[in-house]
């Protein structure tokens, strides 16, 4: 090992991988305890070295979460440069905390951009099922409150979403509301904005660890409130049906509270009869019909070779549907039973007997816009906030 201190040797050798690319922007870098047992030393002495690259921010230290790499090219400009936010007009307080020139004329925030009056809101995508309403709430709840509305949509794309923020950004949007896209690293420009206190609001889905505020449906309570409608009317053998998405944070939620609900009652939890990577949503329209094939005779394989399985869980009304259908299709629509995440908030809209949680999107959309009302007006908002669903039991 090199000569000087050993937490020198270890934020050159992460410093050279940020550089280099091996890290890259949005990712997670060793913690403290995996660089101690790296490089055989205290961890003391690591979260010495990941304590300098944070104070150069390089990377941004998440208690529970990790530390993740921010875009470098910000990163160094705020490092070279640290009274950039002075010449910005900004000012800190005596704890470094940014606030408001006060020789503005609107003191609202720092983000004020009184010639546009622009709101970002960025979407993973949005559809009859789930997203409809919550894009009309926004706009409508933008309108009465003044405001002009930019929306972008990313399909679940992280280098769209990185794309959508700069694009909003250049544009002068003074906050953005954000469906994110979610997976094994973090959206580092989300990140950066997040460090520089930039008003962002989550919608659905929650960025661990960092201190976003979040409005969405308690995606666990709801799941379990589901599987109680199962498990009330006798089915122990009950399948849990997803797409490939389990690192969504509502997604896992909703598996959460199907896995704690089988638990509780004693009933054995088999992944045999879990299909977590059913791929037809999201799918291309291209591949759209080959996927649902595809998930079709996984669903049809599955039934045949459990019959146990009485009860299905789906974590959203697509795969509810598809799943209702093939039981449908092989006559099995009365001996077994389908539950699923949103479906129509009508309990006449559908024909047959079903159970489904109901999202209340017009509240997500319109608590959205006032807690990033309150953000660009230096005000603090709860970081989590459940809106109330439903339950709707067809019979």
């Amino acid at each position: 090992m090199e000569k000087g201190p050993l937490y020198r040797k270890i934020y050159n050798d992460l410093l050279l991988g940020i550089e280099n690319g091996y890290f890259p922007p949005g990712s997670r870098v060793p913690s403290e305890k995996e660089l101690a047992e790296q490089y055989n030393v205290s961890r003391i002495t690591s979260k010495k070295a990941l304590e300098m690259l944070a104070e150069r921010s390089l990377i941004a230290r998440m208690p529970g979460k990790g530390s993740y790499v921010l875009e470098q090219g910000d990163a160094g400009m705020q490092a070279d440069d640290p009274d950039r936010y002075e010449r910005d007009g900004n000012t800190s307080d005596e704890n470094g905390k940014e606030e408001p020139d006060k020789n503005e004329d609107n003191q609202t925030g720092n983000y004020r951009n009184q010639s546009k009056r622009l709101i970002g809101v960025i979407l993973d995508s949005f559809g009859a099922s789930y997203g409809c309403g919550l894009v009309s709430s926004i706009e409508r709840e933008c309108w009465k409150q003044g405001f002009h509305l930019v929306l972008k949509c990313t399909y679940g794309s992280m280098e769209e979403e990185i794309k959508a923020v700069d694009d909003l950004t250049a544009l002068g949007v003074e906050g953005i509301i954000l469906m994110c896209v979610q997976g094994e690293n973090y959206n580092a420009n989300v990140l950066r904005l997040s460090l520089e206190h930039f008003p962002i609001v989550l919608v659905d889905r929650e960025l661990t660890g960092l201190p976003i505020p979040c409005v969405s449906t308690d995606n666990y309570q709801a799941a379990r409130d589901l599987m109680e409608l199962l498990i009330e009317k006798g089915h122990t053998g009950i399948c849990f049906l997803s797409h490939p998405f389990m690192q969504t944070s509502s997604v896992a939620a909703r598996f959460s509270g199907y896995l704690d609900a089988m638990l509780e009652h004693g009933l054995m939890t088999n992944e045999d009869i879990w299909l977590k990577n059913l791929g037809s949503m999201g799918a291309e329209l291209k591949d759209a019909g080959k996927k649902e094939k595809a998930d079709i005779e996984q669903i049809e394989k599955l039934i045949r070779a459990h019959p146990e399985i009485t009860g299905f869980f789906a974590v959203d009304q697509m795969l509810g549907i598809l799943v209702y259908k093939i039981l449908c299709r092989m006559g099995m629509e009365k001996e077994k039973e389908v539950v699923f995440f949103d479906g129509p908030e009508e309990a006449g809209d559908f024909g047959f007997r079903l159970a489904y949680a109901v999202q209340d999107e017009t509240l997500i959309g319109i608590r959205a816009v006032e807690f990033l009302t309150e953000l660009m007006e230096g005000r603090e908002v709860p970081k989590k906030s459940f809106v109330p669903h439903k339950i709707v039991a067809l019979h």
